[in-house]
């Protein structure tokens, strides 16, 4: 290494100095060798740099005959290592009905409903305890709700209000073997008044008086499209019938009469694709259908007709109870096709065609009985014509009722002199659906359908359910006269079902 001084200055330069300039020459010297400015050493035996890879989304253009790809890569789904649900495990799940609750307490001297008891006005304002073997036939119907309350009491009872009471005397008359008569009734009202419960008490007089009970628990299930259907043979204009459907009825038919049992075949079917036992049994004429899906529809056709057939002596025929909730469902297009893929109305199906012509008079119970419906204001449908027949029908039952609601042509009638009619019009801008109009009959049918409007309970209806509730264990208050009059009207004026989510459901 190469010094920055000049060797002749040092020779010429004095002996002092001389040594000074030695001396720190040797020290930088010593310096420079222990510090190195370079070293080749760790270059050489260093690994060689990787070459970096290009990023898949590539910030240049890519290369002639590279095929890119921008696709991010998909994340693999977590696989649950539980056990996936059964087939039906879940509809079952959701479907389930709890009917008692062994940690409520038992209500002491609860009566049960009865025969005798249906019509007796000293029970209003009572909760009563329906029996063990109607409770059993009544879950067959799947008359029971998930949405009622069932599972918070020790066993199921219902309360006796005013309409309780004058359709048990109507039940009492209709079951003398010599009254033919038939009732047709739709019951109405707002979300928890009780519309539901009403058909449920109605099957439940029923089935204490040994009529034969046919009921379709929701209306929804025969038109959204959730079971098989196909076209009916032979039949003018096109019916569909949905057979997997009709299994299903025949066997809770089949489950919840026991009366079925004790009749027996009494007219000939020529048309049936089996042959018959001539003297076989109702019911088993109804589980043979439950079992073969493929004869489904001809044996419901020849059980009805069998319990249509006049009464005799030796084959007697007890009275019917065609019910059925949800009726704006069955009062529109279905979810079903027709093979040129237009909407199928609903009464093209061949169970709802069955019910609606029972409902409008056009196919007569010949031993008498009921044909009920009720409609659903938490899961109903906008049918303009449904709603417009109901208010005409129940405004020409009670013009009075209907002359004292506030109508907006009403002043303007009375200021020029012309009458008003209470009885809503159809609207010429407005399209209707005729068989509708049809099913639901005139204005003013005599002896047609009756539309019965549900409105909240009495104070005295109140106070015996509540003071129900308190025996029960799942209102734990002192019944007064000031809670009752608070959460009557607060329920808006007794609506069953904000009575119970006042009082039950709804705790502090």
């Amino acid at each position: 290494m190469s010094s920055g001084r000049c060797w002749r200055c040092v020779a010429r330069a004095p002996e002092n100095l001389k040594y000074r300039l030695l001396h720190s020459h040797s020290r930088s010297v010593l310096h420079f060798q222990q510090h190195a400015f370079f070293s080749t050493t760790s270059p050489n035996l260093a690994l060689p740099t990787p070459k970096s890879r290009p990023s898949k989304l590539g910030t240049g253009p890519p290369r002639r005959g590279e095929k890119t790809t921008y696709a991010r890569k998909k994340k693999k789904p977590s696989e649950s290592k539980a056990r996936p649900p059964a087939p039906g495990e879940r509809k079952a799940l959701r479907k389930r009905i709890v009917l008692s609750n062994t940690n409520a307490l038992e209500v002491p001297g609860m009566q049960d409903f009865t025969a005798e008891s249906m019509g007796n006005a000293n029970l209003q304002g009572q909760v009563v305890g329906i029996p063990g073997p109607v409770v059993d036939q009544l879950r067959a119907m799947e008359a029971f709700k998930t949405c009622q309350g069932w599972g918070l009491f020790r066993r199921p009872g219902m309360l006796v209000r005013e309409e309780t009471v004058s359709h048990g005397k109507l039940v009492q008359s209709m079951s003398d073997p010599q009254n033919t008569d038939t009732v047709r009734r739709i019951y109405v009202g707002e979300r928890g008044s009780g519309k539901s419960t009403m058909l449920l008490q109605a099957m439940t007089m029923a089935f204490l008086q040994n009529w034969v009970v046919i009921n379709f628990p929701e209306g929804q299930d025969l038109t959204i499209g959730h079971t098989e259907y196909g076209p009916l043979p032979g039949s003018s204009p096109p019916l569909y019938h949905q057979k997997t459907y009709t299994a299903a009825l025949l066997s809770r038919l089949a489950r919840a009469n026991p009366i079925l049992s004790t009749l027996r075949l009494s007219l000939p079917h020529p048309s049936f694709p089996t042959p018959l036992q001539p003297n076989i049994s109702l019911d088993r004429l109804a589980l043979l259908g439950a079992s073969d899906p493929e004869i489904a529809h001809p044996v419901f056709l020849a059980l009805w007709a069998e319990l249509r057939a006049p009464t005799t002596p030796s084959h007697p025929r007890p009275k019917l109870l065609l019910a059925l909730d949800g009726l704006a469902h069955v009062m529109r297009n279905s979810a079903y096709r027709s093979p040129a893929f237009t909407p199928i109305h609903a009464h093209d199906l061949a169970l709802v065609r069955f019910f609606t012509d029972h409902l409008s008079g056009a196919a007569p119970l010949p031993n008498g009985g009921m044909v009920l419906a009720a409609t659903s204001a938490s899961n109903h449908p906008n049918v303009l014509t449904l709603q417009f027949k109901l208010r005409q029908i129940e405004a020409a039952q009670d013009p009075d009722r209907a002359a004292a609601l506030p109508s907006p042509i009403q002043p303007f009638l009375t200021a020029t002199g012309q009458e008003y009619d209470p009885v809503p019009r159809p609207q010429p801008f407005v399209r209707y659906d005729e068989r509708v109009m049809r099913v639901l009959g005139g204005v003013r049918p005599e002896g047609g359908i009756e539309v019965q409007r549900l409105e909240g309970l009495s104070r005295e209806e109140a106070r015996g359910l509540m003071e129900y509730w308190a025996r029960s264990g799942m209102m734990r208050k002192e019944v007064s006269e000031g809670l009752v009059g608070e959460k009557w009207t607060v329920s808006g004026g007794g609506v069953v079902g904000e009575l119970e989510r006042g009082c039950v459901r709804m705790r502090v």
